[in-house]
């Protein structure tokens, strides 16, 4: 199955168009879709977008709440209440709302992240500084796995 991947730079036109990169208009080409879902992230100051991947994937968090419950209609009504499709113009451009760039904090320029079922929409300076976050915190992860595999090695050799 492929996955929405890499990370691309993309600029606003004078209408407020912003093409979406032809990798990622393939996987939704492939769903058979002629838009892309988007809707802002209910954690972040980003968008997130995609085709019946990203629908599925808010399909399955929703389900595991019971019909009716309080969290299940709360949920469902943050993100299908949100969700906005972008039909994909002859050449690949989508409109942002403006209720979508507010959110993203998005003026001229985007920064469109792959990330696996579904893709994001940044705005560049807000990415730049999430992805050192980020990478930070992988540091940290990989410095704690490595000591946990470090003493797991040692149990196994007897020490």
């Amino acid at each position: 199955m492929e996955r929405f991947v890499s990370t691309y730079a993309m600029r606003l036109d004078s209408k407020g168009r912003m093409s979406i990169p032809a990798p990622f208009r393939a996987l939704i080409a492939r769903d058979g879709l002629e838009h892309v879902y988007c809707h802002p992230a209910l954690d972040l100051p980003v968008l997130q977008a995609g085709g019946a991947r990203l629908m599925a994937g808010i399909d399955s968090l929703i389900e595991r709440y019971p019909p009716y419950s309080e969290a299940r209609e709360e949920l469902a009504a943050a993100l299908y209440g949100s969700i906005e499709t972008l039909r994909l113009d002859p050449e690949g451009r989508v409109m942002l709302s403006e209720g979508l760039k507010t959110h993203a904090q998005i003026r001229d320029e985007a920064t469109l992240v792959g990330v696996g079922d579904s893709f994001r929409i940044w705005e560049p300076i807000r990415f730049r500084a999430h992805l050192a976050e980020a990478k930070a915190k992988v540091r940290i992860l990989k410095q704690q796995f490595g000591s946990q595999g470090a003493t797991r090695d040692s149990r196994a050799d007897g020490a």
